[in-house]
């Protein structure tokens, strides 16, 4: 099987099904979580009397996922690569508790803070990646240690206090909203944009020789996109507008998606998660390219981290408690496997949404919280003997 044919599959190579098989398979997984998700809605809409899907819950839901998405994006990467990153909980808390401090007591000006809070992002999960990558020490333990050094250095830096409130311009990160029109047009043309990419992959494949899906299902898939996306933009407008972090985890998304499947580095990170040997023999510099998921996994927990603390309007010495669980479910719901060499972006998130949609749900509906953590981590359990079964039949 060709490199390209891989990674466009997002496959490893010593998967023994044929490329139509795989793209069953992955079609069947985006359909089951898409199936989860309508029933989640109907559920939680039937049981609050239609408030669930209130214009103004569902920008609250949409803001609620950003987060989760946003670290679900850094995170599929590593697992993509057969790693864990167990600190990005702590690590988010800790950026974002910075942030808070270079803002609120310092006095610093917005794109300072936020240039300096990135580069820290970077530079922490290059150091967790370093470890791992030329250290050899295993990734759970490099990043159990991370989880509770980065929550110490927190708790140090605020006195274990709250830092707020932040300013009107950071605030902004978080709490704004994108005008009705500059909504609908953004949106416009990024369903323009992803759907032209869409096809282009189609024509490259078909011009390859290589398995591609039916026509009309393709034009189907598209017209269900399009209608949902714009759809949910027309609904957000009747509350106040498309919320910024949405925004944000929308272009991170598509980011992801891009590097994944259409740049050589993409392809390096499936080769690894699939066969570590094989990648090295292959010329792949396995270290060096460990090292940059990790600093990249960095980069969005910062954004997250910006992000939170914005929300939230101070930086607090719990936030981003167990976050990194919300991330890590969201990946294996989305269909990441933790054997490495399979997931993907758009998976992670549909994950995350559904995480999301659960706590939100849930929260509407006053569940008690100890009933909250055990219902989600009855569907963690589930997503992942799941993807045990399917290995088992392959």
């Amino acid at each position: 099987m060709s490199k390209i044919t891989q990674s466009e599959l997002n496959l490893p190579s010593a998967a023994p099904k044929t490329a139509v098989e795989r793209l069953k398979s992955i079609n069947l997984q985006v359909y089951v979580m898409l199936a989860a998700i309508l029933a989640i809605i109907l559920f939680f809409t039937f049981t609050t009397d239609g408030a669930y899907i209130s214009a103004r819950n569902i920008s609250n839901l949409l803001r609620q996922t950003a987060i989760t998405g946003i670290l679900a994006v850094g995170m599929v990467f590593v697992i993509i690569s057969a790693e864990i990153d167990l600190s990005v909980g702590s690590m988010m808390g800790l950026l974002g508790g910075a942030a808070a401090i270079f803002d609120v007591w310092l006095g610093w000006p917005l794109p300072l803070t936020i240039i300096v809070t990135l580069i820290l992002g970077l530079f922490l999960g290059a150091w967790n990646g370093w470890w791992v990558a030329y250290r050899k020490v295993p990734s759970f333990i490099v990043t159990l240690a991370g989880m509770l050094a980065f929550r110490g250095i927190l708790i140090g830096i605020t006195n274990g206090t709250t830092v707020a409130p932040t300013s009107s311009a950071m605030s902004q990160i978080g709490q704004s909203y994108l005008p009705n029109g500059v909504g609908f047009s953004v949106g416009a043309v990024a369903l323009m944009l992803f759907i032209g990419w869409q096809w282009r992959r189609r024509s490259q494949r078909q011009n390859l020789g290589l398995a591609v899906n039916s026509t009309s299902g393709d034009v189907t898939r598209h017209s269900v996109t399009a209608i949902l996306a714009l759809g949910a933009i027309y609904l957000l407008n009747d509350y106040r507008g498309v919320p910024t972090p949405v925004l944000v985890l929308v272009a991170l998304m598509l980011a992801g998606m891009f590097m994944a499947t259409r740049t050589a580095f993409g392809r390096r990170i499936y080769a690894i998660g699939g066969n570590i040997d094989a990648a090295r023999l292959s010329g792949v510099n396995v270290e060096r390219t460990k090292m940059a998921v990790f600093a990249i996994n960095g980069l969005m927990v910062a954004i997250a981290g910006l992000i939170l603390s914005s929300r939230l309007g101070a930086g607090s010495p719990s936030a981003g408690n167990i976050a990194e669980l919300d991330a890590i479910a969201a990946c294996v719901i989305g269909g990441t496997s933790l054997a490495g060499g399979i997931g993907s972006v758009a998976g992670a998130v549909m994950g995350a949404f559904i995480m999301a949609s659960l706590d939100n749900g849930m929260s509407m509906l006053d569940v008690p919280t100890f009933w909250q953590y055990i219902v989600k981590g009855a569907i963690l359990l589930l997503a992942v003997w799941m993807d045990s079964a399917t290995k088992r039949r392959m």
